[in-house]
C-alpha cells in the first residue's frame, strides 16, 4: 500500500495541449462531449496529447462469496468456476467482445472456492471463497490487503507489458449482494435503495436479498472511515482485487475503465482509500442495478453509455473501446480549420 503515496496529479499542460488539439478539429467545439473529456483526461495520465490506445486488456477478477448460501442468487456457486474457466479459455462474453476490438483478456482466480480450474487462469488466490457476510465478516483484514495488493501488482504487470488501458471486470456468483452491502454503507442508503435483482431474482428472492444486506450491515458494523475494514467485512475478493486495480492504475498511470455496479463499488472503495485515484478512472456505462449511478456520482465520474446493461464480466467496459477508437480517429485524423480556410468556432459561454 506504500505505493499509493507515489501517485501524482494529471499533467495539466498535456491536458491543455489536448484541448487545443480538439479545438483545431473542424467541428463545433466540444461536440463529442464526454469522449473529448476522456481523451483530454488520458492525455494528462500519459503526459502526452498524442497517445495511442493500441494495446488494451480486460482483467476479470473471479471469486466466490459465502453469502450465496443465503439464497441471494438464482445460480449456484459452481457457476463461478464454469464461467471463469470459459473466460480463461477465451470463449465467454467478454472474450468475444474484446477479440472484436483487437484486445486481450485475462481471468484471475483471486478467491474462487475451487482450485484453479484452468492453467490459463492467473493464480492470485487469497482464500477459497469468502465467509457469509450475513453471519460475520467476509474476510480478515490481512486477506483484504492481500487481494488489494494483488490488484495493484496486476496493474504493474500490465504497465510492464505495454498495455495502455485496463477494463475491469468480475465473475463471482453472489457479488451483487456484497456490492449492495458495501454501497449501502458507502452511500448511507437503505438496503432497499441499493439492492437489485442481480442475475434475475423473483420478488421473493429480492426481499430475501434485501434482508441479507440489512443483516450483514447490522452484524458487521463496518467503519466507513476505514475502507479496508469495509471491504473485509462486507466485500468479496473480486471487489478487493478490482479496488487494487483502480489504485494500481493511479500508481502506474494507466487509465482504468469502470464496468458496472460491482466494478463501481470497487472504484468507490479505491476512491475512499485514495481520492486521487479518481483521476485515472473512466466510467463506461451506468448499470441497471438500483444504485449504479449513485456510486458513479459519489466518485464524481460520468458514464458514457446508458443502455440498461447488467451482464458483468467487463462487457460494458469493453463496449466503451470502439467509442474511444472513433473519437481518437477524429482527434488524430480529421480535417483542421487551417486546412479548410474555415473560420474557427468561438467559446461563447
Amino acid at each position: 500500500m506504500d505505493r499509493i503515496k507515489t501517485i501524482k496529479p494529471l499533467d495539466k499542460q498535456a491536458q491543455e495541449r489536448s484541448k487545443r488539439k480538439w479545438n483545431d478539429v473542424a467541428k463545433p467545439l466540444h461536440s463529442l462531449g464526454l469522449l473529448e473529456d476522456i481523451v483530454i483526461k488520458i492525455s494528462g495520465i500519459f503526459s502526452d496529447e498524442n497517445f495511442r490506445l493500441d494495446k488494451r486488456i480486460a482483467v476479470i477478477m473471479c471469486a466466490d462469496n459465502g453469502v450465496v448460501c443465503e439464497g441471494v442468487s438464482q445460480s449456484g456457486q459452481s457457476v463461478t468456476a464454469v464461467v471463469a474457466n470459459a473466460i480463461a479459455n477465451g470463449t465467454s462474453n467478454i472474450n468475444v467482445l474484446m477479440k472484436k476490438f483487437d484486445s486481450d483478456v485475462i481471468a484471475v482466480d483471486i478467491g474462487m472456492k475451487e482450485s484453479c480450474v484452468s492453467d490459463k487462469l492467473v493464480n492470485k488466490k487469497t482464500a477459497y471463497g469468502t465467509d457469509n457476510i450475513a453471519k460475520g465478516r467476509a474476510m480478515t483484514r490481512t486477506q483484504a490487503l492481500q487481494a488489494i495488493k494483488a490488484g495493484i501488482d496486476i496493474a504493474s504487470d500490465c504497465k510492464k507489458n505495454g498495455y495502455k488501458i485496463i477494463v475491469t471486470g468480475e465473475m463471482g456468483i453472489g457479488n451483487t449482494t456484497t456490492a449492495a452491502a458495501m454501497s449501502a454503507a458507502i452511500l448511507s442508503l437503505s438496503p432497499e435503495e441499493v439492492t437489485g435483482r442481480g442475475a434475475g431474482l423473483d420478488s421473493e428472492g429480492l426481499k430475501r436479498k434485501i434482508n441479507v444486506v440489512r443483516k450483514a450491515i447490522k452484524v458487521n458494523k463496518p467503519d466507513i472511515n476505514d475502507p479496508v475494514d469495509l471491504i473485509a467485512k462486507l466485500g468479496g475478493f473480486d471487489i478487493a482485487g478490482m479496488t487494487g486495480l483502480f489504485l494500481g492504475g493511479a500508481v502506474y498511470r494507466i487509465p482504468i475503465v469502470i464496468d458496472g455496479f460491482i466494478s463501481a463499488a470497487a472504484a468507490a472503495a479505491a476512491y475512499l482509500i485514495e481520492p486521487r485515484s479518481r483521476d485515472f478512472m473512466i466510467a463506461s456505462h451506468v448499470s441497471k442495478e438500483p444504485c449504479g449511478r449513485k456510486l458513479l456520482d459519489f466518485i464524481g465520474v460520468t458514464p458514457v453509455i446508458n443502455a440498461g446493461m447488467h451482464l458483468g464480466e467487463g462487457t460494458g467496459g469493453a463496449l466503451l473501446l470502439p467509442l474511444l477508437d472513433g473519437a481518437m480517429e477524429i482527434y488524430d485524423s480529421s480535417h483542421r480549420f487551417e486546412q479548410l480556410s474555415m473560420e474557427r468556432y468561438e467559446e461563447l459561454c
